[in-house]
């Protein structure tokens, strides 16, 4: 199903400092909160109508979002949004994630420095208090950014660049995010990442491997009604 401009609430055109950087924007915020529905047609010619630029930045905006996972484009096809994933990929995600970030945590706990700790302090500080969004399709895509930032924040102190560039490939955190469009999320991803920055306040490994534990457990449970 192609997607559907609406222009109800926006401008015909984006005026941006950088023209792809605000046509990327435009389109990432509409696939994270679902308003290019998983797995339908992005149709380049409407999209550079829609949105007041030539194909070109289009088209560079759609090459970034591929390589991010979020869109793919099939040999005389096209592009679309990358289809939502399913219960399997899910529990399977979930089982790898507990199997392998309560320990990455634990590593930042042994490897954290004062200027790491200010560093993931600031992020999180970023994600409860940070800029207003324009409307409700960017609320949950710019805290699926900022969270991906922060995970890969705590992956980085832990040290272990196979974990960190796994999950990262996987494009973890924005595919997640897409499951969980209007659900609670921000605020109880909040307090377990304050709970997550207590232990690295503390200096206390196993706290921190706990806290990361109870986070993913309990992201997985608010996620599961997405498949019921």
């Amino acid at each position: 199903m192609a997607f559907a401009a609406e222009r109800e609430g926006r401008g015909a055109s984006i005026r941006p400092s950088s023209v792809v950087d605000g046509v990327y924007d435009s389109i990432y915020h509409r696939l994270m909160s679902l308003e290019i529905a998983p797995g339908s047609r992005i149709p380049i010619d409407v999209f550079a109508r829609d949105l007041g630029v030539s194909q070109t930045p289009i088209r560079e905006a759609l090459s970034r979002l591929e390589r991010e996972g979020l869109v793919r484009k099939e040999h005389l096809i096209g592009y679309s949004a990358a289809p939502q994933w399913t219960r399997k990929q899910f529990e399977d995600l979930y089982v790898y994630r507990l199997l392998v970030e309560p320990e990455a945590a634990r590593l930042a706990a042994v490897n954290m420095t004062p200027d790491a700790l200010r560093q993931l302090e600031n992020s999180a500080a970023d994600m409860g208090h940070g800029e207003a969004p324009v409307d409700r399709n960017t609320r949950y895509s710019r805290f699926a950014r900022a969270d991906a930032q922060f995970h890969d924040a705590i992956l980085k102190v832990a040290g272990n660049e196979v974990i960190r560039s796994t999950l990262s490939n996987q494009h973890v955190h924005l595919h997640i995010f897409r499951l969980m469009f209007h659900t609670r999320v921000t605020q109880e991803a909040l307090e377990e990442h304050e709970n997550l920055l207590a232990a690295f306040r503390a200096g206390d490994p196993q706290a921190a491997f706990d806290a990361m534990r109870i986070h993913i457990e309990r992201s997985r449970d608010r996620l599961l009604s997405a498949f019921e």
